[in-house]
């Protein structure tokens, strides 16, 4: 399977904010529950702007904030007006300790009833499970390069349909 898994990868140039936002919303169209993404990229390169664009793209209409200070903020996410599934958003640029993804419980959210991405997995790499699917965001002199890659079956299967 190493090999389909490899093969599963996309990427695309986006010009500016807009851009980003669009292809976090076509990116939620593959979206399902129990999906595990890891978003990488320094501090400016887009990430919580594709984030936002991927909420948007699931219906959610209300404010998307940054949970840098939270470490997560957690959305409920329904389609056809029926509970699916509930969307985590973490930002761990500021997680230091490991006892602390236990202390809070974090580990409970990543579940097949949730959507979990996670910025700056590096962070927390020993206690973080496997992502899905790798998002990379590069700022270039205009815009930014956005790549997809497939880490698990389910990531593959995602991405065979982005």
């Amino acid at each position: 399977m190493s090999n389909d898994i490899t093969l599963a990868s996309k990427e695309s140039i986006l010009g500016d904010e807009a851009a980003t936002l669009a292809c976090g919303e076509r990116f939620a169209k593959i979206v399902q529950s129990g999906l595990v993404v890891y978003l990488h990229g320094d501090l400016g390169a887009g990430k919580t702007t594709f984030v936002r664009g991927v909420l948007h793209g699931l219906g959610y209409v209300g404010k998307v904030k940054s949970p840098t200070y939270t470490l997560v903020e957690s959305y409920p996410i329904s389609i056809n007006k029926v509970f699916n599934y509930t969307f985590y958003h973490f930002d761990l640029y500021r997680f230091i300790d490991e006892d602390e993804w236990e202390a809070a419980g974090f580990r409970d959210y990543f579940n097949p009833q949730s959507v979990c991405m996670i910025e700056w997995p590096e962070k927390a790499e020993h206690v973080l499970p496997i992502p899905d699917v790798h998002v990379r965001l590069s700022p270039l002199n205009t815009g930014r390069q956005i790549q997809f890659s497939a880490a698990s079956p389910l990531g593959v299967q995602c991405l065979t349909h982005f």
